[in-house]
């Protein structure tokens, strides 16, 4: 993948850059740097835990609904953060489930804990069953003030142990939030992702010239990929930007 395509990438797997000109690497340091306290290292969860925490809770809602269109979230079961992890705020009816993540839940290698990060997404039942275990327990961890470096090691202890649940086919979801946060800048992306089994993003047609379709390989310790679809529209239906 090309550092054009990566840095598109980057920006709609939430802690990643909306500056599709910049490398990856570079924007990771830069990301690092600035969401760092003097006092703690790059890696070790900001506090107070208050930072993280939105005190609307019915704006925790609201938020967590703009990540898919109306017809859809309107009857998903939404959740939202307290103080020792996600709590179902409202319960649904069509499977999906609706909630705004913050930056422990982006991808391991450039993981962080800036508390600016606000990404609602919202999980078809597919991904409900593969995503969300992952999305309840390292939100524990990062709750309970574990590191970096300590997230890692539990998601390749929890893969090795198959403490995690196996892909299920067909896994996708919503990020089409207006009011998303996804970095340091608040860069945002309206975008569908879909989970696929590791594979060459060829058979997607994916990364190429002229195509929509762009991929980010998870890779172990996580036995899948993302493939990102623009949607040229917010979940309102009003028009949103493309990456060029």
């Amino acid at each position: 993948m090309n550092r054009t395509i990566r840095a598109a990438v980057a920006t709609v797997i939430f802690v990643l850059t909306i500056a599709f000109a910049s490398p990856w690497e570079n924007w990771a340091q830069d990301s690092n740097h600035e969401t760092a306290q003097p006092a703690q290292a790059p890696s070790s969860i900001l506090s107070p835990i208050d930072q993280y925490l939105i005190p609307d809770r019915e704006a925790e809602i609201a938020l967590a609904r703009s990540a898919a269109p109306e017809d859809i979230s309107r009857d998903a079961t939404i959740l939202v953060l307290g103080r020792h992890g996600y709590e179902t705020a409202v319960k649904g009816k069509n499977g999906f489930v609706c909630l705004v993540e913050r930056s422990w839940m982006g991808p391991l290698e450039g993981m962080n804990f800036n508390p600016k990060n606000r990404a609602p997404l919202c999980l078809n039942p597919q991904a409900v069953r593969f995503i969300l275990p992952i999305d309840y327990k390292r939100t524990e961890l990062a709750l309970a003030g574990r590191s970096k470096e300590q997230i890692i090691e539990w998601t390749k202890a929890a893969y090795d142990k198959k403490e995690l649940p196996d892909f299920e086919p067909g896994a996708m979801a919503y990020m089409m939030s207006k009011a998303a946060c996804l970095n340091a800048k608040c860069g945002n992306l309206a975008h569908v992702m879909f989970y696929t089994p590791v594979i060459n993003g060829a058979a997607w047609g994916a990364d190429v010239p002229h195509s929509p379709i762009l991929s980010f390989s998870q890779g172990p310790p996580e036995p899948f990929n993302v493939y990102l679809f623009p949607t040229g529209r917010w979940s309102d239906g009003t028009s949103a930007p493309l990456p060029q």
